[in-house]
């Protein structure tokens, strides 16, 4: 089997570096040559492509790109990788998009006789490059069935979800909550600063409260340590917290509570924090 791999960033590399490990062949595509260069350094079934028009024999393709936007493009159209893939091949997408666009990918695919999963990640970068990196799947049950082996190796659990809509709704839910804790635990710790606690002892005694989050145990850290390397920066957590808004409005429903955290995320991609982690949005609440 010959598997496609386009984006190779922050989480499509780990992902890719994890199938080169498991012997799998797999055909590397991103602009930054560097990218490619890490991912074939995991062993040796890896090759590099030129383009991603390199990757239209493959038997199954994946996606790990940043917006929408670099989906659509790369693989809509006429000219679009889904025209020139082989009927009966797989398109798996791991990126946060929202199910407006997971549907038009799947309805395309259909017409060009490939199947679609849509599988958004669970976790990080760390988690990725272990393969513990939790996989929502979506798509037909059968094409699951086809691809499951594939992505146990990429990461683990994977759970089904259903349709795609299904699956990119709950990551972009998952991130509305996660980024909006980060702002309220943002918030707490400035409220413990003014009342005179020490931030490691708020931390620790947080966790044995209700209040206690996933947040708080990945990033309160950070904020304590001043660390704001790129983990999950905050343009992208923008962009998740924006896509899940307008989720949420193309359903009727306001997701008040959300929109009011992505307007401090906003201010900290307008404070030139965007490729900062998304802990940034600490330095916005004071």
């Amino acid at each position: 089997m010959k598997i496609g791999y386009i984006g190779l960033g922050l989480m499509g590399g780990p992902l890719a570096r994890n199938l080169i490990r498991a012997g799998k062949e797999v055909i590397a595509f991103d602009l930054n040559k560097e990218h490619i260069e890490r991912t074939l350094a995991a062993g040796t079934t890896g090759v590099g492509a030129n383009s991603a028009d390199d990757l239209a024999d493959c038997d199954v393709v994946f996606t790990s790109l940043p917006m929408p936007a670099h989906i659509k493009s790369t693989m809509l159209g006429e000219n679009g990788l889904l025209s020139k893939m082989k009927p009966g091949s797989v398109y798996i997408d791991v990126s946060t998009i929202d199910p407006q666009t997971a549907e038009e990918l799947e309805n395309f695919a259909a017409q060009k006789g490939i199947g679609f999963m849509g599988c958004p990640l669970g976790k990080g970068p760390a988690q990725a490059e272990k393969a513990e990196q939790p996989i929502f799947a979506g798509g037909k049950k059968e094409t699951f069935e086809k691809v499951k082996e594939i992505l146990e190796i990429v990461g683990s659990p994977v759970y089904y979800m259903g349709g795609a809509k299904q699956a990119y709704a709950f990551k972009l839910i998952s991130n509305m909550v996660g980024m909006t804790d980060l702002a309220v635990l943002s918030e707490g710790m400035r409220l413990c600063e003014k009342a005179g606690i020490d931030g490691e002892l708020f931390q620790k005694l947080l966790a044995d409260t209700g209040a206690d989050s996933a947040q708080l145990h990945m990033r309160g850290p950070l904020m304590l340590a001043g660390d704001y390397a790129n983990r999950f920066g905050v343009k992208l957590a923008l962009k998740d917290v924006r896509l899940g808004c307008e989720m949420g409005d193309a359903w009727g429903f306001d997701a008040a509570f959300t929109k009011l955290a992505k307007s401090y995320f906003e201010k900290a991609d307008e404070a030139g924090y965007g490729m900062e982690d998304c802990v940034a949005v600490y330095k916005i609440i004071k």
